[in-house]
């Protein structure tokens, strides 16, 4: 189990894996290097997280987040707790996905980021959320969403954009209040190898909590995919993921969908 690495174990494991000196999957061997005679018991858990699902980055993000809760550990202000989707296996309990980011919907008091790659069937999976908007107007939701060119597809970027929009308002979110949503205008290049992916997927509430999984916000991740996340109580950390979203905002690096 990871209960008996240090924070900065867990640190030096999230920046090999942020530098590539570690890469999915994971192996024992490779993990021992980095972690010596406790890889016996840290490495079968790492490699069913990422078995499951859990990227590089991803585990490097959940990696970093218990290291903070090692440090904070005297304060008792974080706490990491695991996610699935799919299948429970016994002895290994989790919180189920969609119900995680429900209840995370249902208590924001004044701020929302969510960041998804691919949304599909979001009436359902947003309507917790819409229904909060309505609730608090208070309540600013920024949403931060993959919006591609597809194969072959050699219409301008606004063209793009405005059928996203069209999709996003009649098909995806259920509400008559509408959250900001945002998009990387790279992916949208007319050269194929000049695009990027928005891959991250995530949730963080009132900037004091955070929820980082592999699950899409569509009906089969949240539902019955197998799929590994992290829930992380720790302003913080918090802070810092959902701040990192707004400043690309700001900084124009990620525009607004207009029309949403």
């Amino acid at each position: 189990m990871l209960a008996g690495l240090s924070g900065d174990e867990l640190r030096n494991l999230a920046a090999a894996l942020r530098a590539g000196r570690l890469s999915v999957p994971l192996s024992q061997l490779a993990l021992a290097s980095y972690l010596g005679r406790a890889a016996g018991t840290a490495a079968p858990i790492l490699i069913t997280l990422t078995e499951q699902g859990l990227s590089a980055d991803h585990l490097a993000f959940f990696l970093d987040a218990l290291a903070s809760e090692r440090d904070s550990s005297v304060r008792g202000d974080a706490s990491v707790e695991l996610v699935s989707t799919g299948p429970e296996p016994a002895g290994l309990a989790a919180r189920d996905t969609r119900i995680v980011v429900r209840e995370l919907f249902r208590q924001a008091e004044h701020s929302v980021v969510v960041a998804g790659y691919a949304v599909y069937q979001g009436r359902d999976v947003f309507r917790a959320l819409a229904k909060r908007m309505e609730e608090r107007p208070e309540l600013t939701v920024r949403m931060f969403l993959d919006v591609q060119r597809a194969h072959g597809d050699t219409s301008r970027a606004s063209e793009i954009l405005r059928r996203f929009a069209d999709r996003f308002r009649s098909h995806e979110w259920p509400g008559s209040r509408m959250p900001e949503v945002y998009y990387d205008p790279r992916s949208l290049d007319l050269e194929a190898a000049k695009r990027s992916s928005l891959h991250a997927k995530c949730v963080v509430v009132d900037e004091r909590v955070a929820f980082i999984s592999s699950a899409n916000f569509t009906e089969a991740a949240q539902v019955r995919n197998v799929e590994i996340g992290a829930l992380i109580r720790s302003e913080s950390f918090a802070r810092q993921l959902g701040g990192r979203f707004v400043s690309l905002a700001e900084q124009h690096l990620l525009q607004r969908v207009s029309g949403i």
